[in-house]
């Protein structure tokens, strides 16, 4: 852990187009320690969000939350998530460099930027069309241009791009979505927040064998916005 915090980094993205100064690095080092400290323990996952400038994410008035181990709100009444989850969603993953990986929720696109950070072939739905469309223009000014983001409904996934090695859903899943597990690769694993009653979802990890048994595993409780069908 140590040597990720001394390394100095080149970043995949183009920061002409925000600032990230010596302060915001330091508070994304904070940041890290803080997650180790929690328990994080993934060196890949932990160096995409040392390298991610999270403030880029949120806007200007807010930019002091960017690095508070906390949930914010975002447009369309949906939220960044908080940086643990995003870290402890992403070492669920187990994220091998060059995998495709389906993310349901792009949101504010802070995941998608750490999953492609890990190595990941990052494909991104959005319901909601505003959402979508500021998300994709941040992540083209931001240089992840290897993100490639899409406007539908997350229950449906990306048939035409499947299978896929892995599949991250980013909100609270009221069953497991039979597209989304039919567009996993044998042999992948599907991370999700599954609702258990009660405004409780539990994080899930769902493995599909090489002939496409299903299997579970449980990881606790955590809070999410509903997953939703359709398009806004």
């Amino acid at each position: 852990f140590l040597d990720i915090l001394k390394n100095n980094y080149i970043y995949s993205c183009d920061f002409n187009m925000i600032t990230d100064n010596y302060r915001q690095k330091g508070l994304r080092k904070k940041l890290v320690a803080e997650l180790v400290s929690k328990g994080i323990k993934d060196e890949m996952v932990l160096e995409a969000i040392l390298k991610v400038p999270r403030h880029a994410f949120l806007d200007k008035a807010f930019e002091d939350w960017s690095y508070k181990d906390q949930a914010f709100p975002i447009d369309c009444e949906q939220t960044i998530s908080q940086p643990y989850t995003v870290a402890f969603q992403s070492s669920l993953l187990k994220i091998s460099k060059g995998e495709k990986v389906l993310e349901i929720g792009l949101g504010s696109g802070y995941q998608a930027c750490v999953l492609f950070e890990m190595g990941a072939k990052v494909y991104s739905i959005e319901r909601h069309k505003y959402l979508h469309d500021k998300t994709a223009e941040r992540l083209k000014h931001l240089g992840y241009l290897g993100i490639r983001t899409f406007y539908g409904d997350g229950f449906l996934g990306l048939p035409r791009f499947a299978p896929f090695d892995k599949i991250l859903i980013t909100a609270a899943c009221p069953h497991l979505p039979t597209a989304l597990l039919s567009q996993l690769k044998p042999g992948g694993l599907m991370v999700l927040p599954l609702e258990t009653g009660h405004g409780v979802q539990t994080m899930i990890r769902v493995h599909k064998d090489t002939n496409e048994n299903i299997t579970k595993e449980d990881f606790g409780h955590f809070k999410f916005v509903p997953m939703l069908k359709g398009t806004v």
